[in-house]
């Protein structure tokens, strides 16, 4: 949001007939000073990055009128007022004020000024971040994948890319201001390590581009329709398929007794969709039922709309809506696979009891949400969690096997949430005697070491 109203205070401040540049100008840097606040320097390179491109590509790049206009100086120095005191007082709190050290090992800590501008920042482009607990989306991905994300609007891609892109009239700036804006960030990220959602800030761009060119009378509108509306037509039959082989199936218990799991796909949006096995669709017949029916209604609906594109348009998007519905019913079915819900339900239900929690709380962060209970982390200390528990005075969580055994054969209760696959270590440390499930729920266990 805040990027956007920047771009939009950006190309106010250029128009020729603005009577209040000065105005728009400031606008813009506080637009970029709490962009800063919000999301770090990114608020910042972006803005500017697609700022100097568009100035480069439109000639105004050393206009002096035009950097009088914009009032750089006076800019920085209202992004620094909104910005500073926060990094100030974060930087004061949490010494080392200064450390540029590019590299850190465990046990290690460099105060808040080199975790959030040279790890966070710095490192993170250069894919040198410490500790190092993400993945990369491939390139290819990272540039296609929008199509997925923006269907069935991403059809008039080609409408949009025949769209005229000059400053001679506002319209005109405004599409090549959206351009410059998408291709910068796409670029810079295209240098750097990748994930999906690292490409949001451009969605306002090419939600402009692609309602310039629906807009337009354009032979390619007609034609993403009809792509669109065929696509639907292959969706419906491929839906029909799927409910034609599981109409037999049973479907015992829930969904993660017919999924397969492929961790190498989670660092994509959509990864989980490699877990699906035929079996599993017995599972989700209710949003397959509803994705049929949005689809092949939608089909039958753009053919009878058609030639009128804007009715089209409307049909589209309650398309979607619907679709959308039925994506909702198949998140409640995966619940107890991605989710802790039933996990939470019965700990709130169980005897009082201290909590520990095997690995880095993110497993099962939902029982945390919904309980607001504490636990202690069994070798949980890694990834996002490693770098602050070294901080002096961190709170002290982490365990290892020794101390999960001493406190497990203590008098006290204890609870212990974990996955199927860490079974046959907590069964070696305790004792299969000493082990008691409480609940279960997708492959996931809220055990005890007393009898419930």
């Amino acid at each position: 949001l805040t990027i956007t109203m920047a771009m939009w205070c950006f190309l106010r401040t250029l128009e020729p007939d603005e009577r209040h540049p000065r105005l728009w100008a400031t606008l813009f840097a506080v637009f970029v000073g709490i962009g800063f606040l919000l999301k770090g320097l990114i608020a910042i390179v972006f803005p500017a990055g697609a700022a100097f491109v568009y100035m480069a590509v439109t000639r105004q790049l050393f206009s002096r009128a035009v950097w009088r206009r914009l009032h750089p100086f006076s800019g920085a120095g209202i992004v620094i007022l909104i910005a500073a005191p926060w990094i100030i007082l974060a930087t004061l709190r949490n010494p080392p004020v200064f450390d540029f050290t590019f590299r850190s090992m465990p046990g290690q800590y460099h105060g808040f000024f080199w975790f959030y501008f040279i790890n966070e920042h710095v490192l993170r482009f250069l894919n040198l971040r410490y500790p190092r607990d993400y993945n990369t989306v491939p390139r290819f991905l990272f540039w296609t994948l929008h199509i997925v994300w923006l269907s069935p609007w991403s059809f008039y891609f080609p409408a949009a890319v025949r769209l005229r892109y000059t400053g001679f009239d506002r319209a005109g700036r405004t599409r090549l201001l959206a351009l410059c804006w998408a291709g910068f960030v796409m670029a810079f990220f295209s240098f750097s390590t990748t994930q999906e959602y690292y490409s949001l800030p451009i969605y306002p761009a090419l939600a402009l581009l692609l309602g310039s060119a629906m807009s337009a009378k354009d032979v390619w509108i007609t034609r993403g329709t009809k792509a669109w509306g065929t696509v639907l037509l292959l969706a419906t039959a491929v839906i029909a398929v799927i409910l034609w082989e599981v109409r037999t199936l049973p479907a015992p218990g829930d969904i993660s007794a017919a999924l397969t799991q492929h961790p190498d796909l989670y660092t994509l949006s959509l990864g989980h969709l490699g877990d699906l096995t035929l079996s599993s669709f017995a599972y989700l017949r209710l949003p397959l039922v509803v994705a049929g029916v949005a689809v092949m209604t939608g089909a039958i609906a753009i053919a009878r709309c058609w030639p009128s594109q804007r009715l089209c348009f409307f049909v589209m998007a309650a398309t979607m809506i619907l679709f959308f519905h039925a994506a909702r019913l198949a998140m409640i079915v995966f619940d107890p696979y991605l989710g802790s819900k039933p996990l939470a339900d019965a700990l709130g239900n169980a005897p009082p009891g201290k909590l520990i929690e095997a690995d880095a709380y993110y497993a099962f962060s939902s029982v945390f949400f919904y309980t607001n209970r504490q636990a202690l982390l069994w070798n949980g200390r890694k990834d996002n969690l490693e770098y602050g528990s070294y901080a002096p005075g961190a709170a002290q969580m982490f365990i290892g096997d020794a101390d999960f055994e001493a406190l497990w054969r203590s008098a006290d209760r204890y609870y212990l949430l974990a996955n199927h696959e860490d079974l046959p270590r907590i069964d070696e440390l305790a004792g299969p005697s000493a082990v008691h499930v409480v609940a279960e729920s997708g492959g996931k266990y809220l055990l005890s070491n007393r009898r419930p």
